[in-house]
C-alpha cells in the first residue's frame, strides 16, 4: 500500500463503522478500498493516473464497474496528505448517499 492508502485505512476505513475491504477484487479490476453494502469502491490516485493512457484506463475501469452498480470514488493523494478531515468527510458523506440510494430501489 502507499502511504496515503495506509492512511486512509488505518486512520479511518478500517475503524469505519460500516465495513471496508482493502485490494478488494471486482470483476478483472482490484479496488483499493471496497464498501459493499454501499457498492462504493475507493481509488486512491497519485501521478501515475495523469497519463492520457491511465486516464482513459481509469474511465474504462470506472464505466465497467459502474454496469455492475458499483460507484468510484476518486481521491487525489494530494488530497490525503494535505485535506484528511475533507476526505473523511465526503468518503462518509458518500457512502450515506449511496446507501440510501440503494435502499430506494
Amino acid at each position: 500500500m502507499t502511504p496515503q492508502e495506509k492512511r486512509l485505512w488505518y486512520d479511518y476505513l478500517s475503524k469505519y463503522p460500516i465495513r471496508f475491504q482493502r485490494q478488494k477484487t471486482i470483476g478483472n479490476y482490484i479496488v483499493d478500498f471496497y464498501c459493499h453494502k454501499a457498492m462504493l469502491a475507493i481509488e486512491l490516485d497519485g501521478s501515475q493516473h495523469y497519463t492520457e493512457q491511465a486516464i482513459q484506463y481509469d474511465k474504462n475501469r470506472t464505466r465497467c464497474l459502474s454496469t455492475m452498480g458499483v460507484n468510484t470514488l476518486r481521491i487525489l493523494n494530494i488530497d490525503v496528505d494535505r485535506n484528511f478531515e475533507a476526505v473523511c468527510k465526503l468518503v462518509d458523506n458518500m457512502v450515506k448517499s449511496r446507501i440510501i440510494e440503494i435502499n430506494k430501489i
